[in-house]
């Protein structure tokens, strides 16, 4: 069977499922692993926002949604050309990934009988049941559950480790300029990790909130992972919250790599939370994972 993922978080999954071979098509922003990037053919661009500002990108995002412009490119001549038998797609958020909609439509312009399956999960438990989909739609259904099997026994190892100790109260910041507080799994995560959440959306879209929302609950610690970013970047929009949390951990995360996607690495994510959280009763975090800066 001949895969196109049109999400990084579904690449992820391709590749932890041991489908890596039948992927044929990603998009430019699939990152991970490395062979997504090597041999596959791009069949979705869109503009390379590394050099904006977070208030440059949010603007650019707000202008493009409100003219009812995409933020995304689908080359449907490409993806006709790899006669894919299965699209991975989402409509969970329009600024993540291109919408399942346009590529039904490209599909039946292009006259390709492709199946589509749409990822769109809220919650954790929805993430992990999203890979016995993918899996299922393979004919791999086995190989999805023991990957979900697997997974669940690291969560449960993590719940072991911090049962009984206190929850430190967590904010999330998913965005800083204007800032956005923690939605779907991301809670979920803190949960898993022996925290507590605050100023959260469990389950819901992350929204635009104040500065002043954030800290009210007093959070004594707060994650930076902002959506479209590494470490280094995390750093950087760390370093300018500082000021609104004081007396405050402030920790910056691999937003990209451990957070906001929701594809297998959400556990690797939690562990490092739990790192946070809760030193010397779990393994550290890894190293460019995660960073103190305040």
């Amino acid at each position: 069977m001949r895969l196109v993922s049109l999400l990084p978080s579904a690449t992820e999954i391709v590749y932890a499922l041991g489908l890596g071979e039948n992927l044929v098509g990603v998009t430019f922003e699939c990152d991970e692993p490395a062979a997504a990037r090597s041999d596959k053919t791009v069949v979705v661009g869109g503009r390379d926002t590394r050099d904006m500002t977070p208030v440059e990108i949010d603007r650019y995002v707000r202008t493009q949604m409100s003219a009812g412009g995409d933020l995304y490119t689908l080359h449907a001549d490409a993806l006709a050309g790899l006669e894919p038998d299965l699209i991975l797609t989402q409509d969970l958020c329009r600024v993540c990934a291109l919408p399942s909609g346009h590529v039904d439509e490209a599909l039946a312009h292009l006259g390709c009988r492709a199946e589509v399956l749409s990822l769109d999960p809220h919650t954790l438990d929805e993430v992990l049941a999203t890979f016995v989909d993918v899996a299922s739609a393979v004919g791999v259904r086995q190989t999805g559950v023991d990957l979900v099997v697997d997974l669940k026994g690291r969560l449960a190892r993590i719940a072991g480790a911090v049962a009984g100790r206190a929850r430190p109260r967590v904010a999330v910041v998913e965005w800083v300029d204007p800032p956005f507080t923690a939605g779907h799994w991301v809670p979920d995560l803190v949960t898993a990790a022996g925290g507590e959440t605050v100023a959260a959306l469990p389950g819901r879209r992350s929204v635009q909130v104040s500065w002043a929302e954030l800290a009210a609950p007093q959070p004594e610690i707060v994650l930076v992972t902002p959506c479209g970013y590494h470490l280094d970047g995390a750093v950087r929009q760390a370093e300018a919250v500082v000021g609104h949390f004081p007396g405050a951990q402030v920790w910056a995360i691999d937003g990209d790599g451990l957070i906001v996607r929701p594809g297998p690495r959400l556990i690797s994510g939690v562990e490092a939370v739990a790192a946070i959280l809760h030193p010397g009763a779990v393994p550290p975090a890894p190293p460019g994972t995660v960073q103190r800066v305040a």
